[in-house]
């Protein structure tokens, strides 16, 4: 079991010597007699993860018949024992070695699949290698936990496995030279170690979905080893440490391998729970102070009240009676300044909460018409006005930051966290912006016809339509 390995013992290195000086060693001539033997008797502990994936991808044929095809995947990694409980097996392994993209696109690309295929199907194992074709006697496995901002994923086998039998160690305490073995699958081929050095012993990963703490190592590893044990030698007892999972490599250099500090799973590892992350970019909440915040920020006299939502552009104003009025331009705003989308967030009547959807105007080849907003289109645009809430907030906290000006280090960092925050939750709102283009692309353009001007004035010019049950019908006239 992960972290049952005895103290020091009467063949440890007592003085450390030169080269284990510090808390982890650089040669493997640290390694005591006792954990050469166990390491020797000890049954392999990796495992070759076998992960696949179908995906469904829609298209259409020359004659315009909907078509649709399927596409299998393969690819292998590596997963460890670390925790028999009862008669199963936790195994740690990489996210990304235990999910595969829910549907595909720039950001989450498979090999061989078109962008927009969506994931129907998949499965993990155990196999023996990437040419072990007899199914008979694989392992399957199922997830326990998954983190992506780790890249660290916990899986079960309902049968007892071997498990590491080192201890966890301490990642913040390795120093560039230390040497590292890493115990995986290289390529999915065959069981392998492989031997290196710390060559950075901090980093600092925010790629895509990442957001952890790591330090780079130059063994030589490839596909396949991904999710492998990282071991380190402690100075004080002679015996290997897991100090962290394997996962990346940088794609522009050669040996430069990238791991996942251990200090930052121990929680995960513990409770079988992601741990929550605290970040100075998170989202204020939606009641009545952000829109005062909201508010002012219309009211003032700074910045115009642009901001990004999702790819696109949109800006928020005030009317006199505190309605907040959000509008959505098109993709080629500003050549166009049409909008396609305007929203009213009416104040709530308490003021404790942010507020609640009002009207809504679609964008026609001649203006705005008003929506009736009903059981299909309510969640899609009660879910538009949600996210222009927050982006116009995080956009305003953003903005903020910029001007408070950067006196140091850590507050130079943390503006930097917060955009490349700011940038990735603006990335996934694509198939919101979508939707809503798709939506304003069928508003009739004949009927009651607005301009904005006409909607951010108030009520004198525009009214609020809302078709459902029990609903009271509209008493304004519209403008015609």
């Amino acid at each position: 079991m992960c972290g049952s390995s005895t103290a020091a013992r009467a063949d440890a290195p007592k003085s450390g010597g030169a080269y284990c000086s510090t808390a982890y060693a650089e040669g493997l001539t640290s390694l005591s007699a006792h954990a050469r033997e166990l390491e020797a008797k000890t049954p392999a502990y990796s495992y070759a993860v076998r992960t696949s994936a179908t995906y469904e991808c829609v298209s259409y044929a020359a004659n315009g018949d909907l078509l649709k095809m399927q596409r299998v995947v393969t690819a292998h990694g590596t997963g460890f024992g670390f925790r028999v409980e009862g008669n199963s097996t936790l195994l740690l392994t990489n996210e990304h070695v235990a999910e595969w993209p829910a549907v595909t696109d720039d950001e989450h690309a498979v090999d061989t699949v078109p962008i927009g295929c969506k994931r129907v199907a998949d499965a993990l194992a155990i196999v023996d290698d990437d040419r072990d074709d007899y199914a008979g006697d694989d392992i399957p496995l199922e997830r326990v936990v998954i983190d992506a901002p780790t890249d660290v994923a916990i899986l079960r086998a309902k049968t007892k496995l071997q498990v590491i039998p080192w201890k966890l160690g301490t990642s913040a305490n390795l120093e560039a030279r230390d040497l590292v073995e890493v115990k995986g699958f290289p390529l999915g081929a065959f069981r392998a170690t492989n031997v290196g050095k710390v060559v950075s012993s901090h980093d600092h990963d925010e790629f895509r979905d990442w957001d952890h703490d790591d330090f780079v190592v130059d063994a030589l590893l490839s596909q396949g080893n991904s999710g492998s044990p990282v071991l380190a030698v402690s100075c004080k007892t002679g015996e290997f440490e897991l100090v962290g999972i394997y996962h990346a490599r940088y794609s522009r250099g050669a040996a430069l391998n990238v791991v996942v500090s251990v200090d930052q799973l121990r929680s995960l590892i513990t409770t079988l729970k992601p741990t929550p992350r605290a970040k100075p970019d998170a989202q204020v909440g939606l009641d009545g102070k952000a829109r005062q915040l909201v508010v002012d920020a219309a009211h003032g006299r700074g910045d115009p009240p642009y901001f990004s939502f999702g790819a696109l552009t949109a800006k928020v104003t005030v009317r006199a009676d505190d309605t907040l009025v959000f509008v959505i331009y098109s993709a080629e705003f500003p050549k166009v300044s049409r909008p396609i989308l305007v929203l009213e967030d009416s104040p709530s009547v308490d003021g404790t909460t942010f507020g609640e959807l009002g009207g809504a105007y679609l964008g026609g080849a001649h203006g705005l018409r008003q929506h009736v907003i009903d059981g299909t289109t309510g969640p899609l645009l009660s879910r538009a006005l949600d996210l222009a809430r927050h982006d116009a907030l995080d956009a305003l906290a953003y903005r903020s930051a910029r001007e408070a000006g950067i006196g140091s280090r850590a507050e130079s960092t943390s503006l930097a966290q917060r955009k490349r925050a700011l940038d990735r939750a603006l990335a996934e709102q694509a198939g919101v912006t979508e939707e809503l283009a798709a939506l304003a692309s069928h508003a009739s353009s004949t009927a009651n016809v607005l301009s904005l001007v006409e909607i951010e004035a108030g009520p004198s010019s525009a009214v609020t339509t809302t078709a459902s049950a029990g609903v009271p019908e509209p008493t304004g006239a519209a403008a015609p």
